[in-house]
């Protein structure tokens, strides 16, 4: 990976690079539809203080039990999709999506208020959430960005699931699937997420399903809001959705797309490298459980040299020209 950087030629030194922490400008709105509740919900991301990290907050409910924060220990159910509560039993679930958006796009605090129990899905990617924080636009404030740092490698496994985190110089992140069906297949794909690549790779990859289990999965009370307009469909070895694929490997690439929300769920980014076959959201918070079970695995840190330079962006153009040292 190519970093560039420019030397101070006033005074022949170079000088590190700080990251500080995001937030939006202004608050941004959309409505739609849950993918399993089936109702619809507004949902607005706001603007928070620094420090504050992620906020969930139901606006159908009393504002005392109305806030659930963002994290990996508020998980209460990873049943197709990650499930968020609190204390008082109020939950928002299908986070992931919004969260990868949110890690994508380098926000560190937000306050995302829904008038019901479900983020809406949109159109099954994280690309509407993406075009949401562009129209509201990102503002640094003025304390540096915190990060998670891995410092020895963590594994889960649960049947023939498994997902790691080791140490590495940013977040990179390799997923295998395997699925029977030939229009899914084997697949595997990695990605460094920097530079804006979460918005060139994988914003836009949606989440997928297979018709012979829609039935099931109705019976038990979920994917009431699916349908070929927020999720590719697959039957047998064909996919459904009349506009077929937007990538290839878009089944991958979305299995990744959720590790990213799911993993944002740390509280922090991360930096070290994730490797996950054939995980989900179940195995996804195991390995986070299973990092902050160890101490001697992770150390909180600030970003520094080449981390900052290449920090994620979101798409949106870094306008970052200090040289770094010692990278």
């Amino acid at each position: 990976m190519q970093v560039s950087s420019r030397p101070d030629v006033s005074n022949k030194k170079q000088v590190s690079t700080v990251v500080f922490q995001r937030t939006l400008k202004r608050s941004v709105s959309c409505v739609g539809i849950g993918l399993h509740s089936g109702q619809a919900a507004k949902l607005t991301i706001k603007p928070a203080k620094v420090d504050k990290g992620i906020n969930f907050k139901r606006g159908d409910v009393h504002p005392n039990i109305a806030e659930i924060k963002a994290h990996w220990d508020n998980v209460v159910d990873t049943r197709m999709c990650s499930v968020i509560g609190n204390n008082s039993g109020i939950t928002v679930s299908t986070v992931e999506h919004i969260m990868a958006a949110l890690a994508g796009c380098g926000i560190d605090n937000a306050e995302i208020e829904v008038d019901g129990s479900e983020v809406p899905i949109m159109d099954g990617s994280s690309e509407p959430f993406v075009s949401l924080i562009k129209r509201a636009g990102v503002v640094e404030q003025n304390q540096p960005r915190r990060v998670i740092r891995i410092c020895k490698e963590v594994k889960v496994s649960v049947g023939e699931a498994s997902a790691s985190l080791e140490p590495g110089n940013f977040f990179d992140l390799k997923f295998q699937i395997d699925f029977e069906s030939e229009a899914v297949g084997r697949q595997e794909f990695s990605l460094g997420l920097m530079n804006g690549s979460f918005c060139k790779e994988l914003a836009s990859a949606r989440t997928f399903g297979f018709l012979h289990e829609v039935e099931k999965m109705r019976a038990a009370g979920l994917a009431k809001g699916g349908s070929l307009d927020n999720a590719v469909v697959v039957s047998g070895d064909r996919v459904l959705n009349e506009e077929g694929l937007r990538f290839d490997n878009e089944f991958v690439r979305h299995k990744i797309l959720d590790a990213v929300g799911d993993l944002y769920l740390a509280g922090a980014p991360i930096i070290g490298r994730f490797n996950g076959s054939r995980s989900g959201h179940a195995v996804n918070n195991a390995l986070l459980r299973a990092l902050f079970a160890d101490n001697e695995a992770w150390v909180f840190d600030e970003m520094r040299g080449k981390e900052a330079l290449t920090a994620v962006d979101g798409g949106f153009k870094a306008e970052i020209e200090t040289a770094i040292v010692n990278s």
